[in-house]
């Protein structure tokens, strides 16, 4: 694990990558979106419906939580969305302590996907 700073500062270039890219200061929710638009496989050109983007986000949701082992892809359905699996149920958490732990699990999707 790095450094509590180190990682302040990649949560920082996150958001600013965010920012840049899409005009607008993400939260976590527009972060999570985009990680499942991504790992959906292709950003559509059709509008997504609000279903889709609930979708969308929990596929982000089980991919970071994937790094601590608490999902696995099962596979693909016939529709493209990727199905996932709980594997190790999430410890109770505060509020605050799941949006830290969530924060933590989006800086190790970018750094493992090397997306910064």
């Amino acid at each position: 694990m790095m450094a509590t700073e180190n990682r302040k500062e990649i949560w920082k270039a996150i958001l600013e990558r965010v920012r840049t890219q899409f005009g607008k200061q993400p939260d976590m929710n527009a972060i999570l979106f985009i990680i499942g638009m991504r790992e959906y496989g292709l950003l559509h050109e059709k509008p997504f419906k609000k279903d889709d983007k609930v979708s969308l986000m929990h596929i982000a949701t089980c991919k970071i939580l994937s790094y601590s082992g608490h999902y696995e892809l099962e596979g693909i359905d016939e529709e493209g969305w990727p199905q996932w699996q709980l594997v190790t149920p999430l410890p109770h958490m505060t509020l605050l302590e799941q949006e830290t732990y969530i924060r933590e699990h989006i800086i190790d999707y970018f750094i493992n996907e090397h997306i910064l």
